[in-house]
């Protein structure tokens, strides 16, 4: 047992000012990653702030149409809601898939968007790994264990691939997320708060280690109302994807006018597929259009010994999602 001091917190600029005082503190929320990673060494924090008192969970209704989600929202409270059913199916769907129902009560969504990878040796401290322990290696390229691993934006240095469902769907719904920091209030698109590994891979966001996600911001975006969520993987329940994608069409007579899609499960971060939504942009909403989206979009998949299955996974599961919504 590693002993660690437990502080409870009254607002968030207490909890960031607390953070930001001790190199050694982390935030806890609901805790079903951190303590985790407690339990396996990965990490040994000398404070725990906890924020599950603030005031974030909720979910309201913005100005512009859209809707705000706290932070501390669980995971099965916003695939409930029935503003979130309605408007962005594919968030609902997304957040049903993952992990299990106990852990969906419990999770929240601002832990959700920060969930660590599950690599294997990641995982495992016996292990060296760069996004671990930068400059130790990355074994898994030669690992048994690559079917598991990145095909799109990964690098020397890493190849593990990011975890989260709601995510996948947050990045095909531009969606914003509010921050409270040491400097003060920002936001930042879903799209840009994840980083490929590059020579840094254990930086997995663009936030600074005392940021506090207070919300997520959801557009008004009508076209969401047309979207579904599929994920490819070994279980039907408590498993992470080997692939999924999240998709949005807007379709007028039997053109395409705009789609959104991400995928999951293919790199070390949810992947915007930009290449595929403009294949699609103006072309007939018809089998050959979907199929030429996925060549585009997997075009550089760059896949290892033993996971070259996943590029073909990709290009089935989004033509297939994309016939079901037309």
């Amino acid at each position: 047992m590693k002993p660690f001091e437990y502080r409870q917190v009254r607002d968030a600029g207490e909890a960031v000012a607390a953070v930001h005082a001790s190199p050694g503190a982390s935030y806890l929320g609901a805790g079903t990653n951190l303590v985790d990673h407690m339990k396996l060494g990965l990490v040994s924090p000398e404070v725990l702030v906890d924020v599950t008192q603030l005031p974030y969970r909720y979910v309201e209704s913005l100005p512009d149409g859209g809707l705000r989600v706290g932070s501390a929202v669980r995971n099965s409270e916003m695939a409930a809601d029935p503003r979130i059913r309605e408007r962005y199916p594919m968030l609902s769907q997304a957040l049903l898939a993952g992990a299990s129902g106990q852990l969906r009560n419990l999770a929240t969504t601002g832990g959700n968007l920060l969930q660590r990878t599950r690599c294997v040796f990641f995982r495992d401290v016996s292990t060296p790994c760069n996004k671990r322990e930068p400059g130790t290696g990355c074994p898994a390229r030669g690992s048994d264990h690559a079917r598991d691993f990145a095909v799109l934006g990964a690098s020397d240095s890493c190849v593990a691939t990011h975890p989260s469902d709601m995510a996948v769907a947050l990045v095909a719904l531009d969606a914003v997320v509010r921050i409270q920091g040491p400097q003060g209030a920002r936001t930042v698109p879903v799209t840009e708060l994840y980083r490929l590994p590059g020579t840094e891979p254990h930086r997995d966001t663009v936030l600074d280690r005392a940021d506090l996600i207070t919300a997520v911001d959801l557009p008004k975006l009508p076209m969401a109302r047309r979207s579904a969520y599929r994920k490819v993987r070994d279980r039907a329940s408590f498993a992470f994807a080997l692939v999924s994608v999240a998709v949005a069409l807007e379709v007028e007579g039997n053109t395409v006018r705009e789609a959104r899609i991400a995928f999951g499960g293919l790199a070390h971060k949810p992947w915007r597929a930009l290449r595929a939504e403009a294949a699609l942009r103006g072309k007939p909403a018809s089998e050959k259009s979907f199929r030429d989206a996925a060549e585009a979009e997997l075009a550089e998949a760059k896949p290892l010994p033993g996971n070259e299955f996943k590029v073909l996974m990709a290009k089935n599961t989004l033509v297939s999602v994309l016939r079901s919504l037309v």
